[in-house]
Formats: structure tokens, C-alpha cells, sequence
């Protein structure tokens, strides 16, 4: 599962590399008219009160729409593209590419402005993306302009003649502009999309997480020993009991992640070494799994999203319907309030449907433990579905409606999280988790515009509204009549 991927599955940010400054200068930024930014290179030992003099006058609440670079010491810039080789410092006033942290670049790095005009008059062209204007922008060059055809075929004529005209050495992506809802066109350096690098190697942070993660799986499925935890100590052959619901919960998990790396596999995607985060209350949350390289488009991640809940309900399900229909052997069952099967709108359906008249209110019954360890695996896939940051559900919701309206999406659900987890303290680690290690922003795809098929996102609304059912309580009351 990824949290983020779970939500498990999760996909990476991507940082630009680390930048040389040159020692004795720094970027002074002042608002002008129109909303534009200047940015100045000034002498550390000057102080030029004249920029805050000639602009005191203006509009300082415009929004900042346009980047320009000036020099106080040399020639202004082109008026036509906004470069001047040699001083293309990068600024951005929004973020088309969000998770790359814009930054002042090596010279060896900057896109010289030749290069600049063969992208414009060359690459781009007017059956592809008509540039209309142009600003240098994180690293790269944005590209404001019309978008000619659809967008998947326009990003695939432009990146081929630009491979022709440049080779590998540049990245585009075509993507909207959170400023207008315009599409813009972004080339950068590839170099500067390196994926960011852990102090910690990253097998070493997997492996003791996911040995914390198989003692809570153990411990979660004793509950002699989850009234006292540090009495885990004093009984740890207790541990042993918990071994079959750990295996089963530990399967669930794995059928998650396997199917994220084999769809990830099939569309060129490649994931990081998932990372399971340990639960007491469930055993585990998930995986935090990073996307190491850029998603080619939409369609693709939300397949590979979709993926491991999908293979996760579909064998939680079969497991559930399994230990209702499976009678409880003798001295293997497990006694049960009815008032559980209240916590689900999935597993209280199922349990009225199947055990009807059996399950009355407060009549406990003895159940298949099958059932609990299955809905323990639903749960976690349900989590893992929840529509916030870089959870499975965030990345099927951003690949469906885009990166606004799923934004505004995750800040809603983790709204909820956050009012839920004043009664539940499973919401309340989750909202935690979300909020420092999976809020986002989902890392740019290299082509943002076009919508997935149909189907996929037919496959996306059933994970949504699965993980919706294992959520939602079951609102009502199971049968007080006597079984015949």
C-alpha cells in the first residue's frame, strides 16, 4: 500500500539540485505594475534605495503573474523573450511545477538563450503550442502561449522535435497554470529533477520500520496484551497467538503493494522500497512508497494508485465474505458484540445479510476470526483510499479532476480527519501522518491536461467508494427478534 502511496502508496517530490550561489550577490525582488517581479542582482556591499524609491508608488497587492530579470550593472534584457544569457536567475510567482524548489542555478546549468530561441521558433510551433510569451521560471524557461489539438499528442510532436533539435538534456512538461487555468509549457534542465537523497540509506529506514510493523501486527492480534502494553515484555510467547491474524494482515498488505509495483512496472513508473508504518490499533497503516522518476500523464497514475486498493478490497472481501459463511471451530472462535458490526457500513451489510436473524443487538455471537483479521486489511486499504496529499486516494482524486479541485478535495477530507479524531484515535494518528508525511504536493507530471479513459476512471470512483463504505458506520439496527 503506499501512504501516499497509502494511503499508503506514495509518490516522491521532485527537488531541483543543490545550487551555486555566487558569493558576493544577492536577488532583490520589488512589485511593479502589472503585477510583475523584478528581480535585481545587486553588489552585497550596495544598497540600492533607489529600486525602493522608483516602486514605493506601486500596487504591492497585484498578483504576481510575470518574472523578469534585470541587472542594475549591465544591458536590460530582451524585451522580446525576458532573458539575458549569462543572467537568467530563476524566480517563480506560482507553481506549475510544485515540489520543485526554485533556486539560483550554476551558469553551467541555465538554459542559454540560444537554446531559448530554438525551443521558441523551432520546438514549439504553431500546430503544437503557439508561444505568445515566455519568463525564465525554476531552474527553466515557462512558455505562456496556445495550446493547438490535444494536449497528449501536442506533448509528444513537441518533445520529439525538441529530443531532435536538443537531445536528452532538457525536460518538458505541459501543464495549467494555477494563476489563470491556462496551459503553459515548462522546459527545465534534466539535472535539475534529481530525486531527493535521505542521510539514511533507504533499505536500512524500510527494514526497521517494517520490523516495528510485523511486532504491532503480532501485538494488534493479542488482546491480552493491548490493556497493558509494556507487559509485552514480561509475555512474549503471548506473541505467538497473534501469528495467523498477522500472516493474514501481513498478506493483505503484500497483495497491496505487489499490485502498486506491477502496474508501476507496466507503464514505466518506478517506485521506491515501500516503507510500512506501524499501528497499535491496527497493526499497520500501510506503506509510504515513493515515485522515483516523473509520471508521464494522468491516466498512468491513476493506475498505478488505483492498483493496490483495488487487489486490497477485492481479496479482503473474499476473506470477509469467508469467515461469515465459515462456521467457527471449536475453541477458535471469537466472541463479538453485535454493536461492532455498527463501526462499517460494509461489514455490518454483509454480517446482516448473511447472519440475518443471528445478529441481534446485545446478543453477543461467535464469529470466524477470519472476519476480524479480514476487515483489519479492509480497514487499512480504506484509510489508504481517503482522497488527501499523497495517499492512494489523493493521487486517484488529482488524476481524475485535476490539481486544483483535488486539492481542494484533500484540504476537505483532512478537514474531516481532523473533527473525526476528537472521538477516534485512529484518525488522529492518521490526520498526523497525513499532515507531515503525505500532505503534498503531488510531484508535476510531465503532461497534466489530459483525462484519464473512462474506465480507469470508473476504476477510480469504486476505490473512492469502497474505502467511503469501510469508513461510514452502519446507521441501522440489526433485529431484536428471537432466532427461530
Amino acid at each position: 500500500m503506499n501512504l501516499p502511496a497509502i494511503l499508503p502508496c506514495c509518490f516522491n517530490r521532485l527537488h531541483c539540485s543543490p545550487s551555486i550561489t555566487p558569493p558576493t550577490h544577492f536577488l532583490r525582488f520589488v512589485i511593479r505594475k502589472k503585477g510583475s517581479v523584478v528581480c535585481r542582482l545587486s553588489d552585497n556591499n550596495k544598497d540600492d534605495d533607489s529600486v525602493q524609491d522608483n516602486n514605493s508608488h506601486q500596487d504591492n497587492d497585484q498578483p504576481l503573474e510575470n518574472t523578469s530579470l534585470e541587472n542594475n550593472d549591465g544591458p536590460q534584457p530582451d524585451q522580446q523573450t525576458g532573458l539575458e544569457d549569462g543572467t537568467d536567475v530563476q524566480v517563480a510567482s506560482g507553481s506549475p511545477l510544485p515540489g520543485v524548489k526554485p533556486q539560483q542555478l550554476n551558469e553551467s546549468i541555465r538554459i542559454p538563450k540560444e537554446t531559448v530561441e530554438i525551443l521558441r521558433n523551432q520546438v514549439f510551433s504553431f500546430d503544437t503550442f503557439f508561444v505568445t510569451s515566455q519568463e525564465p521560471y525554476e531552474g527553466g524557461v515557462l512558455f505562456n502561449g496556445n495550446l493547438r489539438g490535444q494536449a497528449a499528442k501536442t506533448y509528444e510532436k513537441v518533445s520529439k522535435r525538441m529530443q531532435e533539435k536538443l537531445g536528452d538534456d532538457y525536460k518538458l512538461f505541459l501543464l495549467i497554470n494555477p494563476e489563470d487555468d491556462k496551459p503553459v509549457a515548462v522546459v527545465v534542465p534534466r539535472m535539475t529533477l534529481q530525486p531527493e537523497t535521505t542521510a539514511v540509506p533507504e533499505w536500512f529506514a524500510a527494514g526497521a520500520f517494517g520490523l516495528v510493523t510485523v511486532f504491532t501486527l503480532l501485538l494488534r492480534n493479542v488482546p491480552a496484551l493491548q490493556s497493558n502494553l509494556l507487559s509485552v515484555f514480561d509475555n512474549l510467547d503471548l506473541l505467538k497467538d497473534g501469528l495467523p491474524g498477522a500472516l493474514i494482515t501481513a498478506f493483505l498488505l503484500g497483495v497491496h503493494e505487489v499490485s502498486h509495483h506491477l502496474v508501476a512496472t507496466e507503464v514505466g513508473i518506478k517506485l521506491g522500497i515501500p516503507y510500512f508504518v506501524p499501528s497499535w490499533q491496527i497493526g499497520c497503516f500501510g506503506a509510504i512508497t515513493r515515485i522515483l522518476n516523473v509520471v508521464p500523464n494522468r491516466e498512468d497514475l491513476l493506475k498505478v494508485a488505483a492498483a493496490g486498493p483495488l487487489a486490497g478490497f477485492s481479496v479482503g472481501f473474499i476473506l470477509l465474505l469467508s469467515g461469515f459463511i465459515l462456521p467457527p471451530s471449536d475453541g477458535i472462535g471469537i466472541i463479538v458484540d453485535p454493536s461492532v458490526f455498527h463501526e462499517s457500513f460494509l461489514a455490518g451489510g454483509i454480517a446482516k445479510l448473511l447472519l440475518g436473524d443471528v445478529l441481534q443487538e446485545g446478543s453477543p455471537i461467535s464469529v470466524n476470526p477470519l472476519v476480524i483479521w479480514a476487515w483489519a486489511g479492509l480497514v487499512i486499504n480504506a484509510i489508504n483510499s481517503i482522497p488527501a496529499g499523497e495517499l492512494d486516494g489523493g493521487r486517484i482524486a488529482f488524476a481524475m479532476w485535476g490539481r486544483k479541485a483535488s486539492a481542494r478535495l484533500s484540504a476537505f477530507s483532512i478537514g474531516l480527519l481532523g473533527i473525526s479524531s476528537l472521538f477516534n484515535d485512529v484518525a488522529f494518528y492518521w490526520l498526523v501522518l497525513i499532515f507531515f508525511l503525505q500532505r503534498g504536493p503531488i510531484a508535476p507530471l510531465s503532461e497534466e491536461l489530459t483525462h484519464p479513459q473512462n474506465k480507469y476512471m470508473a476504476l477510480g470512483v469504486v476505490v473512492l467508494f469502497l474505502g467511503l463504505l469501510v469508513c461510514l458506520p452502519y446507521p441501522f439496527p440489526f433485529s431484536n427478534q428471537p432466532a427461530l
